[in-house]
């Protein structure tokens, strides 16, 4: 895996993922898209892959329909 923000991206395409976001909030969903600004599109995770419980204690919000999330926002992105 590359180190380039972006190359790590593509290849988390499709894969569940969290954001965190400045104010603190984070979101959990299906990484369907983004662009060179960081920008990230999330889509409704499969209910397998985190339970309400995990997130929870996470203090994670699921989406539940298709989320852009602005990349000036975004503090960091994990998997």
């Amino acid at each position: 895996m590359s180190g380039r923000p972006l190359d790590v991206l593509e290849e988390s395409l499709e894969e569940p993922v969290t954001v965190h976001l400045k104010d603190g909030d984070a979101f959990y969903g299906t990484l369907s898209g983004y662009d060179q600004h960081m920008n990230v599109v999330l889509e409704a995770a499969d209910a397998t892959d985190a339970t309400d419980a995990e997130l929870d204690q996470l203090d994670v919000e699921e989406v539940d329909n298709t989320t852009i999330i602005r990349g000036d926002n975004v503090v960091s992105i994990t998997l």
